[in-house]
């Protein structure tokens, strides 16, 4: 069972990666009508993976007798300057998710939450992935700079990521 201070934490978890959902969809719309597909189809199977995290939180809080209880989710910033732009923005919201799921996994552990203790160690595994693969887009592209056909290729390879689901369950 969980205490209501952790059920009210990952619930705060579960809007969180929703609105990162929301936010990485509002980029990949940005891109597209800048005319960078890749970028686009990047920033989609990110929305999609943010999601993924939602559920995953989702289903322990049930799993732990607990009930999730959804917010509003604010409006997404629409609107970068430039695909660094964005990338920067993406780094940076990573690097915010990574102090948050650090905040609860410090809470699990204050609250002597064992289960969720080991369960959060998957988000604190992933974060570090995420923020990973973020920062090797974002050096790239600051090793292009302006050069449009270093920006054309990346687009080509930004275009190959497809999203699979973690082998473990949603829960």
């Amino acid at each position: 069972m969980l205490s209501k201070t952790i059920e009210k934490a990952l619930n705060g978890q579960i809007n969180a990666e929703i609105y990162s959902s929301y936010l990485y969809l509002a980029m990949s719309a940005w891109c597209e009508s800048t005319g960078l597909a890749g970028f686009a189809n990047w920033m989609r199977m990110q929305a999609q993976e943010e999601m993924f995290h939602a559920m995953k939180l989702y289903g322990f809080v049930h799993e732990r007798g607990g009930r999730v209880f959804l917010d509003g989710i604010a409006a997404p910033p629409n609107v970068w300057k430039s695909p660094l732009d964005v990338i920067q923005s993406t780094l940076e919201h990573e690097q915010k998710v990574t102090g948050l799921i650090n905040g609860l996994a410090n809470l699990a552990q204050d609250e002597r939450d064992h289960a969720t203790t080991i369960f959060l160690q998957w988000f604190v595994s992933e974060q570090v992935e995420e923020e990973a693969n973020v920062g090797a887009v974002l050096d790239k592209l600051k090793l292009i700079g302006m050069d449009t056909s270093g920006l054309f290729v990346l687009d080509q390879e930004m275009a190959s990521r497809v999203f699979t689901p973690p082998t473990t369950s949603a829960k």
